[in-house]
């Protein structure tokens, strides 16, 4: 039996299971009376049986049409749950978000995201990995994340790398240093010998500022080298050296008195990007939820996190890096 019928069908043969009148039904769902015998016609011979016994004085039910009235009006009502749940879905009513990311944006853009997101789609729910870049990636391709943001992009067929925002370095430098009462940049060259608190090899902040000085053919060598960004802001506030560091983690941790002053000569910046699975595209929910991002990025750091447009060439460090 080859079953072959519309939505469209089933309301015709359903509006006659009731009215049991080809003209009330025909003014019911908008159709010549013709069309609609057409339609109880087409619904008979693809089930092999009849539905009603007609007259021209009476339209009934047979048993099977009977049986097939019930089971149609739960094609229907499945139907109609299956489009509400897709609209609801379409329209961030529901829904379930999983995002990967850096240390230094899981502590700052990512929670600010998720409250506002929270107030405004209170029905999807989101889970949240604190991951560095490698074990990011291995989240993304095996499924159990939508997206991963990170600062490295990954060299993988498998995986996708979309530019988000340029997030330039700042000098943290503890109050009462003469270069605190600087206006303006500071230039790479001329903070080089500072005693220097950094993060080790291989993350992506202790890459970037190596690159830079290299640039002027300077060997950067902090004095201290700590791996949690608060530890590093602490010890700044404390007067023991100044630090490199990217402005959006350099917001991780704030301390009083402590100021921030851009670098440049380079003016270099860290990539922010959004890792996916390739030929996989993001849900509407996890879509709205990067637009957040966005403009959490650009609120938290805005002398130098920037968007970047599709396509746009930026300048990075060719090493794959961890943040």
């Amino acid at each position: 039996m080859q079953i072959n019928w519309s939505v469209r069908e089933l309301d015709v043969f359903l509006s006659l299971s009731q009215t049991l009148s080809f003209r009330r039904t025909a003014a019911q769902v908008n159709l010549s009376q013709s069309a609609v015998s057409g339609v109880i016609t087409r619904l008979e011979e693809a089930l092999g049986v009849r539905l009603f016994d007609r007259t021209t004085r009476s339209v009934q039910l047979t048993g099977a049409g009977q049986v097939f009235a019930d089971q149609a009006l739960l094609m229907r009502t499945q139907t109609d749950e299956a489009v509400r749940a897709v609209r609801d879905v379409a329209e961030l009513q529901v829904g379930n978000v999983r995002l990967a990311a850096m240390p230094s944006l899981a502590a700052t853009v990512v929670p600010m995201a998720c409250a506002r997101y929270r107030l405004r789609f209170p029905g999807v729910q989101f889970q949240i990995f604190d991951s560095l870049s490698g074990p990011a990636f291995d989240l993304v391709r095996a499924g159990q994340v939508d997206f991963a943001l990170t600062a490295a992009n990954p060299a993988y067929t498998d995986l996708d790398y979309t530019p988000l925002a340029e997030d330039g370095f700042v000098l943290l430098i503890p109050p009462g240093h003469p270069l605190a009462a600087a206006r303006g940049p500071l230039r790479w060259v001329d903070i080089a010998n500072l005693t220097h608190i950094s993060m080790p090899l291989p993350t992506s902040v202790r890459q970037y500022a190596d690159a830079a000085l290299l640039q002027h053919r300077v060997r950067f060598a902090p004095v201290y080298e700590l791996e949690h960004l608060a530890s590093i802001t602490a010890m700044v506030a404390s007067g023991l050296g100044v630090a490199a560091l990217p402005e959006l983690a350099a917001a991780v941790a704030p301390m009083p008195g402590v100021v921030r002053r851009r670098i440049v000569e380079p003016d270099i910046s860290r990539p922010i990007g959004l890792v996916t699975r390739r030929f996989r595209s993001l849900s509407p929910a996890a879509t709205a939820l990067v637009a957040m991002l966005r403009e959490e990025m650009a609120r938290l750091a805005p002398a130098t996190a920037r968007p970047v447009a599709s396509g746009e060439a930026r300048k990075p460090i060719k090493s794959r890096v961890n943040p």
